[in-house]
């Protein structure tokens, strides 16, 4: 049987990849972006295997509507796949509390959203699997970098914790921690103010 799996930032890098793949394997997509039309070449390529759907997983209110509504739609949800993000470049002196609280929306509140809203899913069906998106900022840290690391620590931690809880429930939990890959991470990222100077060989080579 054919797997439905819900990938977040399915419209391009690793969720358009991970979506290719479970394409090329037969699968259902339900491809979630902000914009749906970005995922027109996608939709028109497998009409019968692509489901767009728009979210922005800052959006948690929306969250529990969507899964809901996919699940009711696909019958299951087999595997979700918190993909989307971004990243932010500054010191952590520069870094605002705004600015870390809208990455940690992205990269922790988002993806715990939609893991709570799946796992009532799963645990019914006694089956799924949980991808995490971090990275090898989610096991180590540079200068410039502190508020991505955090958000990625963050999700790490909890999803540890979260595959001890599910093992036994039939639900695997994958952290998934990239390095250096050309995807679109780097046009998709803000910068904390204009630099400080004491901050220029450090944080500044990195910006």
């Amino acid at each position: 049987m054919s797997k439905v799996w819900l990938i977040t930032g399915a419209n391009s890098g690793f969720g358009r990849a991970f979506a290719e793949a479970a394409i090329a394997a037969g699968d259902i997509v339900v491809a979630a972006a902000r914009r749906t039309e970005t995922l027109d070449d996608l939709v028109a390529a497998h009409p019968d295997q692509v489901d767009p759907v728009a979210l922005d997983v800052t959006d948690t209110a929306a969250v529990g509507t969507v899964v809901a509504e996919v699940a009711e739609r696909h019958g299951r949800i087999d595997v979700l796949v918190n993909n989307a993000g971004r990243t932010h470049v500054g010191s952590v002196e520069e870094t605002s509390d705004a600015e870390l609280r809208s990455l940690f929306d992205v990269h922790v509140f988002g993806p715990a959203a939609l893991t709570r809203a799946v796992l009532p899913h799963m645990r019914a069906r006694r089956s799924g699997a949980i991808v995490q998106l971090s990275s090898v900022g989610g096991q180590m840290s540079m200068a410039g970098f502190g508020a991505y690391s955090a958000t990625k620590f963050a999700l790490e931690g909890l999803s540890e914790a979260l595959a001890a809880e599910v093992r036994p429930l039939g639900i695997d939990v994958l952290i998934v921690e990239p390095g250096a890959f050309r995807t679109s991470l780097f046009g998709n990222h803000s910068l904390s103010g204009d630099g400080i100077a004491d901050y220029t060989d450090t944080v500044g080579a990195t910006r």
